[in-house]
């Protein structure tokens, strides 16, 4: 009974950050996703598949569907979002598709924005109680925040959101963690510069390629 009163204050949560507009949870992305929704229109995607959203990791990874032959998915990432702002759109975007898995990559530009850990992890417990409360049933899988070279001084505090996240998920069901930081990682403990693209943020096809076998094992167990 307890649980069920912690799952029931979270969703309850989760309500109360889109309703009362947080300011990083906004409209600010309305055109992207009109965009996605008048594609939508066009051209149906399929009930049943799985979702891959957040933020530009996920808005950028053009080779998605052939990374993952054999499994339908759905790109729906919106570059320089915040979880707030997953949060925001998720009725939009993840929870009309009824997907039976749902890949969320986001918290670093929270991070990036000042945000704490430990406020990366109530977010994605708003998220996750959204997702929940009307897919009770969906796989939801969290990518880890990985390093990178333009963003290595927040090296430990995303290290700790990260933690912050594995652990609430170790807790629950159906929800898996997926950790890229090491793979991310030369043997002198820095960041592969031949991974990412000339930013030094965004992953190269070489890291998406990296990023599709650590996530297809939990797309298929």
């Amino acid at each position: 009974m307890f649980p069920r009163l912690v799952s029931t204050l979270v969703t309850c949560l989760a309500f109360v950050v889109v309703a009362c507009g947080d300011p990083q949870g906004t409209n600010r992305f309305e055109k992207e996703i009109v965009a996605y929704e008048l594609a939508d229109k066009t051209n149906p995607p399929p009930q049943g598949a799985i979702v891959f959203t957040g933020a530009s990791g996920i808005r950028f990874w053009k080779t998605l569907a052939q990374d993952f032959p054999g499994l339908t998915v759905i790109n729906r990432g919106f570059g320089g979002s915040q979880l707030a702002d997953s949060i925001f759109f998720a009725d939009r975007i993840v929870i009309p598709y009824h997907p039976k898995a749902v890949v969320i990559q986001a918290g670093g530009n929270d991070i990036n924005a000042g945000k704490t850990p430990e406020q990366v992890l109530a977010d994605y417990q708003a998220w996750v109680a959204k997702v929940r409360a009307a897919l009770p049933d969906v796989r939801l899988v969290y990518l880890g925040q990985g390093p990178s070279p333009a963003r290595w001084e927040q090296r430990e505090k995303q290290q700790q959101a990260n933690q912050l996240i594995r652990d609430f998920i170790a807790k629950e069901k159906n929800m898996f963690f997926v950790d890229i930081w090491g793979a991310c990682l030369g043997s002198d403990g820095q960041p592969r510069p031949e991974i990412y693209v000339a930013d030094g943020l965004h992953p190269s096809a070489e890291q998406y390629q990296i990023r599709a076998k650590l996530i297809r094992p939990v797309l298929e167990q």
